[in-house]
């Protein structure tokens, strides 16, 4: 039976089954407990931070477990746009916005921009107040805004990078950063190039105080790199990848089967590490597989996808967890061996720009502001849960004061066990199966932007970009799995309505 099917016989058997309650879910203010009090930022008006009940709850759940626990930050796509001003002129706020008029722009942003110096200072201070000691923080990068190549230039490209860096090791001046270059963190963008080069030569010296000498030497060759998590179980390593490498739109590395070497590298790393027991984090910007907001948007080119498919497959015993940005949205991607069985997960984390991106095929695709907490094993590096905090945009404009909110706790969103793969894999069946679950979920990919319904195209697009990151089964999962299920799957769909709507015409 091809791998497609049997992932999707894996859908529909376990989406039979819908025990659990409701989750909870917190939009606005509504239902909020004051967690803590008015903090003042430097150099901004104050910020402040919201939770609702269901917080105490995941604590709760937490503190049944015996292993020690730790705690980590994923932020990307900061995308600071340094000439944002309010402006009377509507043409006139920020050049991210390209030619279209930004009516009402507020003080926090707009949907319309990328992000104001005063919303990425107030992102970092948030996540200062929330966890002030994270184990470290994975920053996937994109730091500079959306525009042209001739509106920025590699001193200018360099200088936002530098920006962002003082302002996060200032606010966690004790904690381990892995940083990763995103694609617009270069000259000309998306351009990167497979060898050494003035920008990964620059990138680095300012990175260098959270690389080691192995790491500083590795990245100024090819903008990759690996280190030791911080702890003393020492049985942990985060993986940097450069996969703007591999990204579609970089014509620098068209034609090359490897470029840099990094898969190879990438190979050597893991293998390493599965003789010396360590287990890893692989974390880059651009990830593999489709856009979930429209229909066959890849990102990788297909050749460097299929190898980024066999290098999980090959070494997911060790792969403790895969995480991306680039979408600004909030999503998961899951990867199966060759018998349909789950093997690795991959979060993409929601940006903290709320642009609205430009993309073709894409409605409505702007997102409130997102920054995310992991907890996990330090031991085992097992992700136990995963809390993502937001800032609803319009309401920080209006009220003059932004607030961060608890949007939801993974495990009672989606009521899993952890964030694990097993429980990823859980999580996907009964948003594939269930419209409540499936409108939960397509509500935190915008960061609670984006409240209108997903119907049967919608589902679709994100179940199938969710499920299939291989370009030959995502293409059947979409146009295809309606003229070639078997007698039994069609049982499985009479019995099951609700996920007709994967059987694309």
């Amino acid at each position: 039976m091809a791998p497609a099917l049997v992932q999707l016989f894996w859908v529909l058997a376990k989406g039979m089954v819908r025990t659990s309650p409701e989750g909870h879910r917190l939009t606005g203010q509504s239902g909020a407990l004051e967690l803590f009090p008015e903090t003042w930022c430097p150099e901004e008006p104050g910020f402040h931070l919201e939770a609702s009940s269901s917080f105490s709850l995941g604590q709760e759940h937490q503190e049944r477990f015996s292993f020690p626990t730790g705690k980590f930050w994923h932020i990307s796509d900061l995308h600071l746009d340094p000439n944002y001003t309010v402006s009377k002129d509507p043409l006139q706020v920020c050049p991210s916005a390209g030619s279209q008029p930004v009516p009402n722009a507020g003080p926090w942003g707009d949907y319309l921009c990328d992000s104001p110096w005063v919303l990425v200072n107030s992102s970092i201070y948030a996540m200062k107040e929330i966890e002030p000691k994270p184990d470290f923080i994975l920053w996937t990068g994109d730091d500079t805004p959306h525009v042209p190549n001739e509106q920025l230039g590699e001193a200018a490209v360099v200088a936002i990078v530098e920006r962002l860096t003082n302002l996060i090791r200032e606010a966690f001046p004790d904690t381990k950063v892995y940083a990763a270059l995103g694609n617009h963190d270069f000259h000309p963008k998306n351009q990167f190039p497979a060898e050494s080069n003035s920008i990964y030569n620059q990138v680095a010296e300012l990175w260098r105080p959270w690389f080691n000498n192995e790491s500083f030497a590795v990245f100024r060759e090819g903008a990759f790199y690996s280190e030791k998590l911080p702890g003393p179980s020492r049985a942990g390593r985060v993986v940097v990848l450069n996969t703007n490498l591999y990204y579609s739109s970089n014509e620098q590395t068209a034609g090359m089967a490897d470029p840099s070497q990094q898969f190879q590298w990438l190979g050597d790393v893991l293998s390493n590490a599965s003789r010396d027991g360590e287990m890893v984090y692989i974390i880059g910007h651009v990830p593999p597989g489709f856009f979930e907001k429209t229909q066959d948007k890849a990102w990788f080119r297909e050749s460097f996808n299929e190898e980024y498919l066999k290098v999980v497959q090959k070494h997911h015993r060790v792969i403790a967890g895969q995480f991306f940005g680039h979408h600004h949205t909030d999503s998961f991607r899951m990867f199966y061996d060759d018998a349909g069985a789950p093997i690795g997960v991959m979060f993409l984390t929601p940006g903290v720009t709320p642009w609205k991106t430009t993309l073709p095929g894409v409605v409505n695709g702007a997102n409130n502001p997102g920054i995310r907490v992991f907890e996990y094993d330090r031991v085992t590096l097992k992700l136990q849960d995963m809390v993502t905090y937001f800032l609803n945009l319009s309401q920080a404009n209006t009220q003059g004061t932004p607030r961060w909110e608890l949007e939801y706790r993974l495990t009672e969103a989606y009521q899993v066990q952890d964030a694990g793969t097993n429980s990823m894999h859980t999580a996907l069946t009964r948003i594939a199966s269930d419209q409540h679950m499936l409108q939960r979920y397509y509500i935190y990919n915008s960061v609670s932007y984006d409240h209108s319904t997903c119907g049967d195209i919608c589902r679709a697009e994100h179940v199938c970009a969710m499920q299939q990151v291989a370009f030959n089964t995502y293409a059947t999962c979409l146009h295809g799995l309606g003229s070639k299920l078997v007698p039994s799957f069609l049982l499985m769909l009479t019995l099951l309505p609700s996920l007709s709507v994967l059987v694309v015409p």
